[in-house]
């Protein structure tokens, strides 16, 4: 998105700076992305941060990047580490690589949360870190689908065997079928999008994050936006949802 920054201190841990550095807004959004699987947040959260004009704050992005380049920090390390492993990133690890991006929180342009927090304990250090910084969160953007929605989304997807680019068999069919456009590799469907495999991820989802929505929910910053229809049609319902959560005028604030 012409002139977003670069993330360049999510990365780096603040080494490096943003480009451009953000101008101050009169109202930089402070929010929490969560959904399910299959809702569309990678996409929800492009199309926001688009709109919005804030930071798309992703620790999946930032996993990825350290895999690639090997820039890592001191609890990136550790996260690694214990990724390798096969073991679960504990919370103080988690914790301790947000801790490290803090001027990311402060930063002017505003952020969206994605992938964190994930559980109650690093939702209330997130509180804690964002009282320190004299900061408060706007919401908790939640996307809701039902569970037969998010199966016949999941389950039509189909994967390049070759280049790994991801088709639908109903919202964006190859033009040969079971071939892919980009690189002419065959066209599978991942073991994890088969329809049992997706009701077993859910029912794990709903498990680690129902107390987290019931936390957020207590605390009056959750808003939950039905993610049925086009990217579009959502985004502008999220958007809608949010300010009339925060009580501001339907127009993006500069």
């Amino acid at each position: 998105m012409s002139g977003h920054p670069t993330r360049a201190g999510w990365f780096s841990a603040g080494e490096v700076p943003c480009d451009p550095v953000p101008p101050p807004r009169d109202h930089p959004y402070r929010l929490v992305l969560l959904g399910p699987p299959g809702v569309g947040k990678g996409t929800q959260a492009l199309l926001l941060c688009e709109t919005l004009r804030t930071c798309h704050l992703s620790t999946g992005d930032l996993f990825r990047a350290a895999k690639c380049d090997g820039t890592v920090s001191p609890a990136m390390k550790s996260a690694l580490k214990a990724m390798k492993a096969g073991q679960l990133v504990s919370d103080e690890v988690v914790l301790a690589m947000v801790r490290e991006r803090g001027e990311c929180l402060r930063c002017q342009g505003g952020f969206l949360l994605d992938g964190f927090p994930r559980t109650v304990r690093q939702a209330e250090a997130l509180d804690e870190m964002l009282a320190e910084l004299d900061i408060t969160l706007d919401a908790v953007l939640c996307f809701e689908l039902p569970l037969e929605e998010i199966v016949a989304r999941l389950s039509g997807r189909r994967t390049c065997s070759g280049c790994r680019a991801v088709f639908h068999v109903t919202a964006r069919p190859p033009a040969i079928p079971d071939i892919c456009d980009q690189c002419g590799g065959r066209l599978i469907l991942r073991d994890d999008d088969r329809p049992e495999a997706i009701r077993v991820r859910m029912h794990v989802y709903e498990e680690e994050t129902r107390p987290l929505i019931d936390f957020y929910t207590r605390t009056g910053k959750i808003v939950r936006i039905p993610a049925a229809g086009a990217p579009e049609e959502i985004r502008d319902r999220a958007i809608s949802a949010l300010h009339e959560h925060l009580g501001i005028a339907a127009a993006v604030p500069n």
